[in-house]
């Protein structure tokens, strides 16, 4: 499946690469263009220099940026260059209303929107062993699971856009009581 991936930090770069070991067409981007090129040296697949370049014509784009600012930016970036049908799932910790505008805009163009948080760290980007809190609909749910299940041990939808944000929420604030 045509894949992109954008944003290759500790959970991003291993992520992308479990997707192109297991078999598919993956295209990355990232704002250090040397991260980009060390993720196509080791894993395979290829870069563009740009978020569109990178998203043209994917079916199922994966982003894992920084916050809600930086979703908001790389979607404008993303919708544009796909085709309705295609899905982007967002691995950012972000809030559940950025969740929900991303899910309308990307609606109106006919595109899936997943807000897909995930814990597990680093150790469970790197072995495959990530949790996913799944927040959008049901469709796109369904045909993004086969693909996402390359990286997760468990991956759950909790329910329609922005729940996914908040059970991770939920999830950390039950850690840090628990470290506490």
């Amino acid at each position: 499946m045509r894949t992109a991936f954008i944003g290759l930090g500790v959970m991003g770069f291993p992520m992308a690469g479990h997707l192109q070991a297991a078999g598919h067409e993956v295209t990355v981007y990232n704002r250090t263009a040397e991260k980009a090129a060390r993720w196509v040296e080791k894993h395979g697949g290829k870069s563009e220099p740009t978020i569109a370049g990178a998203s043209k014509g994917a079916q199922l784009v994966a982003l894992c940026v920084g916050n809600d600012d930086d979703v908001r930016a790389v979607v404008a970036e993303i919708l544009p260059a796909l085709e309705a049908g295609a899905i982007i799932v967002d691995h950012t910790t972000t809030s559940a209303k950025v969740a929900r505008e991303m899910a309308v805009l990307c609606a109106a163009k006919g595109v899936g929107f997943l807000d897909a948080p995930v814990s597990g760290g680093q150790a469970g980007a790197e072995n495959g062993q990530l949790t996913i809190m799944v927040g959008g609909d049901e469709g796109s749910d369904a045909a993004a699971e086969p693909l996402l299940n390359v990286y997760v041990k468990a991956m759950r939808r909790m329910g329609p856009s922005g729940a996914g944000e908040l059970t991770n929420a939920c999830n950390t604030i039950a850690i840090s009581g628990i470290v506490q």
